[in-house]
């Protein structure tokens, strides 16, 4: 069935026979790099036995890599302008399950799943935050993401873009920076440059964790703030709590790493 490879040439010479063409609010800028896409496929490392769920089939070149692998493939495509394009590419190929519809307002099903896709700017950061709390699926995140969000999400304390975001993606998996990737890699070319970012869930959350990310949230809407100040609010007593949890109230958020919103949450859950 081939490896999904399309080339730039290929994916506009599709939209064009379709007369469909790229819509900026829905953030589509399709991947038309066909080492980009291997080394996306290559570092999911899924194969036969393994369910994959990807946000945005696009032209489905990222759909037809991956099944290629021989793992099944769940694809969400929100712009059914698209439809007659991937049934002209995905014809013939049985492990995908093509749904024309919004992944972020659809369950995520039961089981053992890995995200790949090229996200939507627009639907990154809440898609991928919101699937890590609401888990315990998927398990594994390989995605593309405008390079900020990227830097966002795996981001450590000290760190000026260090925030709710980063906080969150420690809370509930490991998060790192895989490659980056330029402007040149899509069709039309994005402003920004973009990165791939893998993050692996815990394999035990914290019974905490939600309590630390609602810490976090209400620290970091008042991140120049002291945290004595900034929680003050939200925590009866904050000054004697932050005491309590081992943390100097005279700290900023953005010096508190996830272990110490751990500790604070733990504290005043009892």
């Amino acid at each position: 069935m081939g490896d999904g490879a399309q080339g730039r040439a290929e994916i506009i010479g599709l939209l064009r026979q379709h007369e469909v063409g790229p819509v900026k609010r829905l953030g589509q800028n399709f991947l038309v790099d066909p080492n980009t896409i291997r080394k996306i496929v290559d570092l999911a490392g899924v194969g036969r036995g393994d369910a994959v769920l990807e946000v945005g089939a696009g032209t489905g070149t990222l759909t037809l890599a991956l099944a290629a692998t021989g793992a099944a493939v769940l694809t969400y495509e929100v712009d059914e302008r698209l439809a007659p394009v991937l049934e002209q590419v995905l014809d013939g190929v049985d492990n995908v399950d093509l749904r024309l519809a919004d992944a972020a307002a659809a369950p995520v099903p039961a089981g053992q799943w890995t995200v790949v896709a090229n996200l939507p700017y627009y639907l990154s950061t809440t898609l991928v935050l919101d699937w890590l709390q609401t888990g315990p699926q998927p398990e594994r995140f390989v995605v593309m993401v405008q390079r900020e969000v990227a830097d966002r999400l795996t981001a450590g304390p000290g760190s000026r873009i260090y925030g709710i975001p980063s906080v969150i993606a420690r809370l509930y998996g490991r998060p790192r920076l895989a490659f980056t990737v330029p402007p040149t890699v899509f069709y039309p070319q994005p402003e920004v440059d973009s990165a791939v970012v893998e993050i692996t869930r815990l394999e035990e959350v914290s019974p905490h964790a939600q309590s630390a990310a609602r810490l976090a949230a209400t620290a970091f809407g008042q991140r120049r703030k002291m945290l004595r100040r900034s929680l003050a609010e939200a925590v009866p007593e904050a000054e004697a709590v932050l005491s309590a949890a081992g943390i100097d109230p005279s700290s900023r958020p953005e010096e508190l790493g996830v272990d110490s919103f751990l500790a604070l949450a733990e504290v005043i859950d009892g």
